[in-house]
């Protein structure tokens, strides 16, 4: 893994930078002999995990959920500003561009999903997916490892909602408008931005805004609860789209919208703040002191009640705005709460069905 500057096509950072918990960092330096040299191309490389359990517990006082599950690790959807980057430096990889290319797959997630929720001390409350990484990332159209555990979660009549940017969620509207009948599904689909070149540089492999508010709009007319998700909103350089985002939303069928701030956790800060020089040098100092204002002073603050949203004047500002807008376009509500009362284990293959 090695720190060079590489500008590669369809991928957002600039570095490889290794990990924080390695006892050796590599780092490219001039030879001297002055020889142009060629990079290799940034392929995606998947390699698989077997898990010995699929669901995440979590005690985070800023989170609506307990549980949740990361198909996959990594992300090729390359957001530079994922806030779950860091996470790639607990495998031995960089949150640079290991995050974007080296990606680990969970092919068995379904089988052991289906062997923890027939567990006899199982407790049913709502499953959370695409809160790390996103479970309809490219690589999912082949692999089909999050079709499977909705299939599992639907035969068990389990609450699931879904965090995403990928419009591949829409390939699996027949089990989500089957779930979301019984109150069961919802689908949170996240719009940085409706500018398709911000939006290419900053989530280099996102499907476009207009494809993303299609996905709400199939969703939303198959019974989905959907809410759009403003996040990050970047002050100083997509804030002043809040308002607009808001109204597409609701144009969608949305039935709720959120927001948050762009958070730099660790090795995102670095990252982004090279990324932002090399796309829109104008833009670093306005971008960055606005965000020092939201964080006491720094780019980020990672206290609980205030990672979320910010604190400050700029902070405030940005969440007027948004309430008033999502107050106009009858967005302001969450989603109704799911159901965990309708979960049933079902037969196990094999078992003899009772005949009385």
């Amino acid at each position: 893994m090695d720190n060079r500057h590489h500008k590669a096509k369809g991928r957002a950072a600039l570095s490889n930078a290794t990990g924080r918990f390695e006892a050796v960092a590599r780092e490219a330096v001039d030879d001297g002999w002055d020889l142009a040299e060629e990079l290799p191309p940034l392929r995606t490389e998947v390699t698989e995990e077997v898990p010995r359990s699929i669901i995440t517990r979590n005690t985070s006082p800023d989170v609506p959920f307990d549980r949740s599950i990361n198909p996959y690790r990594g992300c090729e959807h390359g957001c530079i500003y994922c806030f779950a980057r860091p996470t790639h430096a607990y495998l031995g990889l960089s949150p640079g561009l290991d995050f974007e290319t080296r990606l680990i797959a969970r092919p068995d997630a379904a089988t052991v999903l289906e062997r923890e929720l027939r567990r006899p001390s199982y407790r049913c409350a709502t499953i959370a997916i695409g809160t790390n990484t996103d479970a309809y990332q490219p690589i999912e159209a082949e692999r089909r490892i999050m079709r499977g555990i909705l299939e599992v979660l639907q035969a068990f009549r389990h609450p699931v909602g879904i965090a995403t940017k990928g419009v591949l969620v829409g390939r699996d509207i027949d089990i989500l408008g089957d779930m979301a009948g019984d109150g069961l599904a919802a689908v949170g689909i996240s719009v940085t931005t409706l500018d398709a070149d911000l939006s290419r540089k900053m989530e280099p492999r996102v499907p476009t805004p207009l494809r993303r508010l299609r996905a709400v709009e199939r969703l939303a007319a198959a019974g989905v609860p959907v809410r759009v998700m403003i996040s990050p909103i970047v002050p100083g350089l997509s804030d002043h789209e809040i308002e607009a985002i808001v109204a597409a939303a609701r144009d969608a069928g949305a039935a709720a919208a959120t927001m948050i701030p762009l958070r730099l956790p660790l090795e995102v800060s670095e990252l982004w703040q090279s990324w932002l020089a090399e796309h829109y040098p104008d833009r670093v100092e306005r971008v960055m002191s606005k965000l020092r204002d939201m964080h006491g002073g720094k780019p980020y603050d990672a206290a609980w009640g205030k990672r979320m949203t910010g604190e400050g004047i700029w902070a405030n500002l940005l969440q007027q705005r948004f309430k008033r807008a999502a107050r106009a376009a009858g967005l302001d509500q969450k989603l109704p709460p799911l159901r965990t009362d309708l979960f049933e284990v079902p037969l196990a293959k094999g078992d003899q069905m009772a005949l009385f």
